[in-house]
């Protein structure tokens, strides 16, 4: 069941992470442009995604699933994303010389509206199911 739940979290935050991405792209390049590869290194983000995806899975998704609500789902899901990024960009904005306040902003409302709906979307498939 861990492998199933995995795969759907997966495939909500790809979809969810692949429309935002390429809608700000353009705020991105301008924000941190000298800083972005011309391609990303797959590997890298590869191993990204399937670590983050676990954490979600079992950090976020898991617990609510055990006599918890949508909304809990949604919450836990957010906080563990707002964590995640905030520590990514208060980290980078720390070590490197442009890393801009409004790109923090930005990036971890981001993270938390993304895993707060990634695990949502595994709580709507699997919380009848637990």
């Amino acid at each position: 069941m861990v492998i199933l739940q995995f795969l759907v979290v997966a495939a909500a935050f790809a979809v969810i992470d692949a429309v935002w991405l390429k809608v700000m792209n353009p705020f991105y390049r301008s924000h941190i442009g000298e800083l972005l590869a011309d391609k990303p290194n797959l590997g890298y983000a590869v191993a990204f995604y399937v670590l983050y995806i676990a954490g979600i899975v079992f950090f976020a998704l898991r617990p609510t699933l055990d006599g918890g609500s949508w909304l809990m789902a949604l919450g836990y899901g957010a906080a563990l994303g707002a964590f995640a990024y905030v520590t990514y960009d208060l980290t980078n904005a720390s070590t490197l010389k442009v890393w801009p306040l409004q790109l923090i902003i930005v990036d971890v409302i981001w993270g938390a509206v993304l895993t707060g709906l990634s695990t949502l979307v595994g709580w709507l498939v699997f919380h009848t199911r637990a």
